[in-house]
């Protein structure tokens, strides 16, 4: 505020200098020469006319100044909405204010003007987040029951939320399980309804999307991690114990609970289908409520803000894999879910990184891709030419002479089921795994034993590496061989087809 009052008491109550005046006022002493002066020219003297107060005097000596009540102001909800876009900045919106409104706010007080009125918004508004910038996600408290027509029992489905920083715009969906499978299927189903990638997914810290949290450096799931790969994000999770880190997903998870689960709580769901469509019916009436203190509503600050910043969505969606570990056996095959899997016989012993999907088995050597399989399911073998070495070099001691002759020193029911069981594969060397494990039973059993199971599979026509574990640990090999009913001749008739029918 203007010192005009005091600097006309000075001079004229008090009469001192103009640099005592401008010392006492904290002003220059061209402001007060100038302070007089225009006293004099309005034809004011000391003592001021009653009735003149501050605001009158300031009128009376400076009539071109206009107060900042007098002054334009500016769409602050406007600024606010602004302030989300990328590379906008208070000093620019100040200076398209000013163009518009010469006569406006100054700088100071347009900032000011503007930081308490966003002061006065909710706590999940202070936070600035740019447009097509980030994604919260998280899982809600409650669940959806889920009702199984046939048994009547009922599962809890969890309920997937993320919210777009910007324009609060929401997605939630009801899957099965917080489970990785569901996680980034999730994710998948979050791009495709917002029809565009940001440039940051926020999650919490569960097991499905952090392996290993950590406040500075948290270790990310790898199938987690090869979705941010395939849809070009980077993963930042909240730290731990840090709710503020994802309060737009605290706040979304408590809209959805509020305005969709709270709404459907009594209404029963016998399939996930039947739960989803009932969440996006109402989940489009949240995004389309309006706004208590800022204008239009979350759909439309989607359209305005989010949608043209996002990223645009890759040719085809991100298929699930699982990632593991596999070490690579002599028999140079790894086992997934009890299938083996060759990959190149130089890989032996060595520890593989392996990608699983639902139609394919990829297998990684120092992340190159070694080996690629149709994924199998149930037991057998799924082997390369390719990747079967010639003459076995580095591992020559393990052929099937080698162990046949092991077989024959421990005794010959022994090399008779070495053999059969090689015999049994497309590839000798397929059974090299379960003559292994021959070595390992005769080690832990004594080579008697192992000779007499041998002889029982062999007699019970059932050679296998899991009949002659189950006959040593039951101790049947120790017993007496069961009598054995001769095999009854199958007469000729024409109704009898025969093995030959088959081939």
């Amino acid at each position: 505020m203007r010192k005009s009052k005091e600097i006309l008491r000075l001079k004229w109550e008090v009469g001192v200098s103009d640099a005592a005046a401008s010392r006492s006022c904290h002003v220059s002493r061209s402001a007060v020469a100038g302070c007089i002066r225009r006293a004099t020219a309005a034809g004011l003297s000391w003592p001021l006319p009653k009735g003149m107060d501050d605001a009158r005097l300031e009128r009376l000596l400076y009539p071109s100044v206009l107060t900042t009540s007098e002054r334009p102001m500016p769409d602050l909800a406007q600024i606010h909405q602004e302030m989300k876009r990328k590379g906008v900045t208070l000093f620019l919106l100040w200076q398209e204010y000013k163009t518009q409104s010469p006569d406006g706010l100054q700088y100071s007080r347009f900032s000011e003007l503007y930081r308490i009125w966003r002061g006065k918004l909710s706590v999940s508004m202070r936070q600035t987040h740019l447009a097509g910038e980030k994604v919260f996600v998280d899982y809600a408290g409650p669940t959806v029951p889920i009702v199984d027509r046939t048994t009547g029992e009922s599962h809890s489905a969890q309920v997937f939320v993320a919210v777009l920083g910007a324009s609060n715009y929401t997605f939630a969906e009801a899957t099965m399980t917080q489970g990785l499978a569901d996680w980034t299927g999730s994710h998948v189903r979050t791009f495709e309804f917002f029809g565009g990638v940001p440039e940051i997914v926020v999650p919490d810290n569960l097991k499905s999307g952090v392996t290993k949290p950590c406040r500075y450096d948290p270790e990310i799931n790898p199938s987690y991690a090869e979705l941010a790969r395939h849809y070009g994000v980077a993963v930042i999770p909240a730290r731990v114990r840090k709710p503020k880190d994802k309060a737009k997903a605290e706040g979304g998870v408590l809209l959805v609970e509020r305005w969709i689960m709270a709404v459907l709580r009594n209404r029963t769901f016998f399939s996930l289908v039947e739960a989803n469509a009932a969440i996006k019916e109402l989940l489009t009436r949240l995004n389309e409520r309006p706004f208590k203190k800022l204008p239009g509503c979350r759909r439309s600050q989607f359209e305005e803000l989010d949608k043209p910043a996002l990223k645009a969505l890759p040719e085809r969606a991100y298929e699930y894999a699982q990632w593991k570990q596999a070490r690579v056996g002599i028999d140079y095959h790894i086992e997934i879910e009890g299938h083996y899997y060759s990959v190149p016989y130089q890989l032996i012993k060595l520890q593989l990184d392996v990608r699983i999907t639902r139609s394919t088995v990829e297998c990684f050597h120092k992340c190159k891709r070694v080996a690629v399989h149709v994924r199998s399911g149930g037991y057998g073998h799924s082997t390369i030419p390719e990747h079967m070495p010639r003459a076995h070099r580095d591992y020559a001691q393990w052929t099937p002479e080698r162990l046949i002759r092991w077989g024959r020193s421990i005794g010959e029911q022994t090399a008779i089921a070495t053999n059969i069981i090689m015999s049994k594969r497309r590839h000798p060397q397929q059974g090299f795994r379960a003559c292994m494990g021959l070595m390992s039973m005769g080690k832990k059993y004594g080579n008697d034993r192992l000779e007499a199971a041998c002889n029982r599979s062999i007699v019970t026509n059932c050679v296998s590496y899991k009949s002659i574990q189950s006959i040593l640990k039951t101790g049947l090999d120790q017993q007496a061989l069961p009598e054995m009913q001769p095999t009854q001749h199958i007469p000729d008739h024409n109704n009898i087809r025969g093995p030959g029918y088959f081939h």
